[in-house]
């Protein structure tokens, strides 16, 4: 076994290595760009060395900056996570060239497997069911428009090296071929260098179901069973889930038996998974082969008990496989999902800033973190905006579930903003919850995963609870000073709004989302009266408060209640179990300015980003909605679109341009 291996890699999958190498007594380097200075992996590892800038290309992306500090920390081995250079074969021959085990498949391999056009002609070779499609070199444009018209539409046009939905369109009609193929070379060409594409007939309402596969020097093969990855945002797995509630014992035997095929066929060594799109008749069909660890990897590793890193380690130094297929066992259901510094409601925008609070459920034997960030750090606008993987198992679906919807409630991100409330929503929904969602449903239906109409009688009782528990945090931190004041049993230390005049009437303040919201209250001690003046000319009468930690119990207008409630005096998240409102305190009375001037006459940068492509130039006519730029930010497209039908006035970056959040990017005559 080795004693020293670098992880060529950042974030939550470095950490993750590193704990595997403690366990085992290897010792750890770590690589750090000029943005991960201070990263959770850098402090994790037993050294680090910094390779460079902070964008991708600049460090994690510079493998003779990488192979260098193996070479110079003494390492024997290099990890590369996933992503990065985990599927570059000539990194994996460039660390073989230097005397340094690489921790995954060989580079022979990876080719095979790095053109999705070569893998799919491969497999269809060696027997394993493809989907019909064109693989072929031939790229110019006319000559692929014509193979898509002849395969037929719908039809998905896939970037033939990459992965991470990065690079894939759907195109549903001849006329909108074009424009798709472009983007799509574009993209790719922007996440892995080569825009070479294939074209496949888009199976309708698929299912997306993956096996993994373990290979070692020895030419065994063999799989762990299934992950299901169907609940997915355009192409991006969102839930996922091992044993899948769609297939049958027989399905999954042959599924298993497919995947062990193609990983014999390209004489694979180490972890990879087997993708399979599946129809709704059951039928299955290879999708590809990712040549690496999956992010998803930990819902196999509670179903079966096994490490999958340590069995990485184990085949790249020369061992076989730890155990045969025949001794690989499937236990209970496990569930991961993601936590991401994101924006669902403004089309899932990623986010950046600090973690100004991370409260995350503990880890226990039902309960699992993987996470690269802890409270006070940073997620920076250079890197995929993670924040952890939450991963829950159970006895069956049903409780893991049920355990899954348990630990999201305990999650609270402020900061940048998060997908923890989609993801509380998704965990409820009758496709989840029934496994019959497919891979374009949330796609298709996501405003049912969206927030609630405002002002429904959850909401109404969450909202009331928030109030509760503010009054009853003002009246004790009142008594706390009052406690510590000259005159202790003064009443006007109290907080409870009693003032010559009026019995105890107190206003309160709260934004949520964007809407302001003001309540007023009378009374003290856990009995009020609350008017909600925005909602209803009707009083609500709340007896028998009581706040013990996070958990506050209440009567309104007689119906007894249990909520959570988490605050610090500026923000308060409720919970009732099912749903979350989270609040932000702010003063009662306030200046408002106005935000109307110049609104709708210029498109600013919605976070910091490069500028890909631009659309428009001064003098050009507009349509409101026409696309005028985009930039890439975090791994992603985003297309900057007009505000209103106009002319442009004024063009203020170019393609290559970095631009920051908020800038002004193009402008258009004021009429």
């Amino acid at each position: 076994m080795f004693e020293k291996i670098l992880i060529a890699n950042r974030g939550e999958i470095a950490c993750r290595v590193i704990r595997t190498c403690r366990k085992l007594g290897i010792r750890t380097v770590a690589v750090y760009s000029e943005a991960d200075a201070d990263a959770q992996h850098v402090r994790q590892a037993d050294e680090a060395y910094p390779i460079g800038g902070p964008r991708p290309a600049d460090s994690y992306l510079r493998g003779d900056a990488i192979i260098e500090v193996a070479r110079r920390s003494g390492a024997q081995a290099i990890h590369p996570g996933y992503g990065f250079l985990s599927e570059n074969a000539d990194f994996a021959d460039a660390v073989e060239a230097a005397g340094i085990a690489f921790i995954g498949p060989k580079a022979a391999s990876m080719r095979k497997m790095g053109s999705k056009a070569g893998a799919k002609e491969l497999m269809q070779a060696a027997g394993v069911p493809v989907v019909p499609g064109y693989t072929g070199e031939d790229q110019d444009p006319a000559h692929l428009h014509r193979e898509a018209d002849r395969i037929g539409y719908p039809l998905m046009i896939k970037a033939a090296h990459g992965g991470g939905g990065k690079g894939m369109r759907i195109v549903r009609d001849s006329g909108e071929f074009l424009a798709n193929l472009e983007s799509c070379q574009r993209e790719a060409r922007n996440a892995f260098g080569r825009d070479r594409v294939l074209l496949e007939r888009y199976v309708e309402q698929p299912r997306h179901i993956e096996i993994q596969i373990f290979g070692d020097a020895n030419g065994q093969v063999i799989h762990l069973n299934e992950r299901e990855c169907s609940a997915q945002r355009r192409y991006q797995k969102v839930l996922e889930e091992s044993p899948s509630p769609f297939l049958s014992p027989q399905q999954r035997a042959q599924m298993g038996a497919a995947a062990v095929m193609a990983g014999h066929a390209i004489d694979y060594v180490n972890a990879g998974t087997v993708e399979f799109i599946v129809g709704q008749d059951g039928g299955f069909y290879f999708m590809e082969i990712n040549t690496r660890l999956q992010v998803e990897h930990p819902v196999t590793e509670l179903v079966t008990g096994l490490d999958l890193v340590e069995w990485q380690l184990r085949v790249a130094a020369g061992e076989p496989l730890p155990q045969p297929q025949e001794a690989i066992v499937q236990r209970g259901h496990a569930i991961e999902v993601r936590l991401y510094a994101e924006d669902p409601e403004a089309g899932f925008l990623p986010g950046s800033g600090k973690l100004e609070r991370l409260r995350l459920p503990r880890a226990d034997a039902h309960v699992r973190l993987d996470s690269g960030v802890i409270e006070g750090d940073t997620v920076t606008i250079f890197y995929d905006p993670m924040i952890a993987k939450l991963i829950v198992f159970d006895l069956d679906r049903p409780r893991a579930l049920a355990r899954l919807r348990a630990a999201l409630a305990q999650c609270e991100i402020v900061g940048p903003k998060s997908n923890i409330e989609f993801l509380e929503r998704l965990a409820r929904h009758p496709a989840v919850v029934g496994g019959t969602i497919d891979t374009g449903y949330l796609d298709r239906h996501l405003d049912e995963f969206m927030p609630a109409a405002k002002g429904d009688d959850g909401d109404r009782d969450l909202l009331i609870g928030a109030t509760v528990a503010e009054l009853l945090s003002q009246e004790q931190r009142s008594r706390e000073a009052a406690t510590a004041s000259n005159d202790p049993s003064s009443p006007w230390a109290i907080a409870d709004g009693w003032r010559l005049g009026h019995g105890g009437r107190r206003s309160l303040a709260f934004v949520r989302r964007d809407e302001r919201l003001e309540l007023q209250a009378q009374g003290s001690g856990g009995e009020y009266r609350i008017e909600i003046p925005a909602q209803s000319e009707a009083a609500y009468v709340v007896n028998g408060a009581r706040l013990h930690g996070s958990e506050l119990s209440l009567r309104i207008d007689g119906r007894a209640r249990r909520l959570s409630a988490l605050g610090d005096g500026t923000r308060v998240v409720m919970h009732d179990g099912e749903r979350r409102l989270r609040l932000d305190a702010v003063p009662m009375y306030h200046h408002q300015q106005s935000t109307a001037a110049g609104s709708g006459n210029h498109v600013n940068a919605p976070m910091p980003g490069r500028v890909v492509v631009v659309k428009a130039a001064p003098g050009d006519s507009v349509e409101a909605g026409q696309e005028v730029m985009v930039i890439e930010a975090m791994k992603m497209e985003l297309s900057l679109k007009a505000p209103r039908a106009g002319t442009i006035a004024e063009v203020r970056a170019a393609a290559g341009d970095f631009v920051e959040a908020d800038a002004v990017l193009v402008t258009l005559e004021i009429v």
